[in-house]
């Protein structure tokens, strides 16, 4: 049986289950924080964990840091509005296409 409810995955991955294209996933998360119909609210995640990266840390470790920041990352493109990020995907890719 099917689950027809289950969400689209926002995040590419290569064969190895790794983020692909860490370039485009960072544009595509810049286009987000500047669109209008993306919640204030959910531009804090983002915002949050630049800020963290740059607090004093905790722990002596910068696996923290990239752990908050990843998280922080994943976690605004997973909650935005999916037409949103549908739209912008497809913007960058058509720019992509242009440019090679």
């Amino acid at each position: 049986m099917e689950d027809n409810n289950k969400p689209e995955i926002l995040v590419e991955r290569d064969q190895r289950g790794a983020p692909s294209g860490l370039g485009t996933q960072f544009k595509l998360l810049l286009r987000l924080m500047r669109d209008p119909r993306v919640s204030p609210l959910l531009k804090v995640l983002p915002v949050g964990a630049v800020v963290y990266l740059f607090s004093p840390d905790l722990l002596p470790m910068i696996l923290d840091d990239a752990v908050v920041l990843g998280v922080g990352f994943y976690a605004f493109l997973e909650l935005c509005p999916p037409d949103v990020v549908a739209e912008h995907r497809a913007a960058l890719a058509a720019e992509a296409a242009r440019g090679s």
